[in-house]
């Protein structure tokens, strides 16, 4: 009898089969992995577009474009991580070569494309031209919004991060993460320049069956926008480590800040559904959150998205200028959870030490409840929502809020054990009861307490 999941991936099987046919795609792989094993795999196409051509494996590499920029991302967060750099950081601070109009621009501003800077170069168009050097770059590095007031992607602005790491670490920038980054990983497929077996870049006519062979430049100063090449393998392990984490690469909390919306991608009258953190895209899909990044380069597309609750991610890869559906990925991801869901770890017992903070607060007179979850964590949720938060024990008797309102704010227990007991957050009070006269309330409470 076949399993829930032999049932899925012969979904996404003929899902992935019919999208390569019908987008006319020469060469299409995908992957789908759950807290770190690949669940699922599949290439249809060969490298060439032709019918006799090498058929497309999941070990072939793509070129993925701007997912590179992730890749930076972390290269540059291990500079702040060993203290060489900082996010506030004025990024001519670093590199005193640029403009002094880009005075205003730091390394928190360029991670998050709001940094301002132009989108493209004032050169020929850089994906389908010869590299420049980074003097030669120099110009192109220039202002058209103010620092830090909008979202504006900016290819460009990776081109410093780049020369950042290179400044930094005295050797190239491709060479710093091959070593710091893509070797802990076992990336060992993801590569500066295409390493066989690996497909062929192609646009298909619009209109008849025909391949038109794109350019693969060498991108030179800009190549830290978009320049390397992966396989759905490779970019599986990198869906794990974003979602998981790996100390030998980044500590939990600069991978997670990487994953924080800082700038949103705002399309006036819609909801948004993409934004921008510390190098990574956050896709907001139906409340759901996923992070990872599209990519594109002359002859190819590519994507990976990773749900970091629960470690499940896609990754895909495409031979064609013209791309897949927006929608694959997202269908994929839909298919292995319609057809092979994954069960939930059972519910236990769990001893606490917080059974006297457990249940109903008040602020003023508004309710809010507290839970105790696993490893001393306490939720603070309000009936109806508004202002809910975990907070996590920070080793001195507080807790530390980690989401929305209360992140980074801390809860204090004052009185515990006492008929006065109150919880001190962020200056604000909550009692047992309704405006407590044991709560120490600044401004104190109505002599007469509840009347009529």
């Amino acid at each position: 009898m076949s399993s829930a999941l032999d049932v899925a991936r012969h979904h996404l099987d003929v899902r992935l089969a019919r999208e390569q046919r019908e987008r006319r795609l020469p060469a299409v792989t995908a992957a789908l992995v759950r807290r770190g094993e690949i669940v699922w795999s599949a290439a249809v196409g060969t490298v060439d577009g032709r019918a006799g051509g090498a058929a497309a494996t999941a070990d072939t590499q793509f070129r993925i474009g701007s997912i590179t920029k992730t890749m930076v991302g972390v290269g540059v967060l291990r500079l702040v991580a060993d203290g060489s750099v900082t996010l506030t950081d004025p990024i001519r601070r670093h590199l005193p070569e640029l403009d002094p109009a880009l005075d205003g621009v730091t390394v928190t501003a360029l991670l998050g494309h709001s940094s301002g800077l132009f989108a493209e170069t004032t050169g020929p168009w850089w994906e389908r031209s010869p590299g420049v050097s980074w003097e030669e770059l120099l110009p192109s590095i220039r202002l058209t919004h103010d620092p830090g007031r909008r979202f504006h992607y900016s290819n460009v602005g990776f081109a410093v991060l780049g020369r950042l790491v290179e400044q930094v670490r005295g050797r190239r920038w491709d060479a710093v993460l091959a070593d710091e980054v893509l070797a802990p990983l076992g990336m060992a497929r993801t590569t500066y320049s295409a390493a066989s077996p690996a497909a062929q870049g192609l646009g298909v006519h619009p209109y008849a069956d025909l391949r038109h062979v794109e350019p693969e430049q060498d991108t030179g100063a800009m190549a830290p926008a978009g320049q390397l090449w992966s396989t759905v393998d490779d970019l599986s392990r990198w869906a794990t480590f974003l979602a998981a984490g790996d100390p030998r690469v980044l500590d939990d909390e600069l991978r997670t800040a990487m994953q924080v919306p800082g700038v949103v991608w705002d399309t006036p009258g819609q909801p948004w559904t993409r934004a921008y953190g510390l190098g990574l895209d956050v896709f907001n899909r139906d409340g759901k959150r996923y992070v990872g990044h599209g990519g594109s380069m002359p002859g190819f597309q590519a994507v990976v998205a990773v749900d970091p609750a629960t470690g499940t991610g896609v990754s895909l890869l495409t031979s064609s200028t013209s791309g897949p559906s927006p929608a694959l990925g997202w269908d994929l991801l839909d298919l292995l959870e319609t057809h092979g869901p994954e069960a939930p770890e059972p519910w236990h017992t769990e001893a606490t030490d917080h059974l006297d903070l457990v249940g109903e607060w008040f602020w003023g007179p508004r309710p809010f409840v507290i839970s105790a979850r696993p490893g001393d964590v306490l939720d603070l949720g309000a009936p109806g929502g508004g202002r809910g938060s975990r907070f996590v024990p920070s080793g001195d008797g507080t807790w530390v809020g980690q989401d929305d309102y209360w992140a980074g704010e801390t809860l204090r227990v004052i009185g515990r054990g006492t008929p006065g007991v109150h919880l001190d957050l962020g200056s604000f009070r909550l009692t047992r009861t309704p405006y407590s006269p044991d709560g120490d309330i600044p401004g104190g409470v109505d002599e007469s307490g509840w009347h009529a």
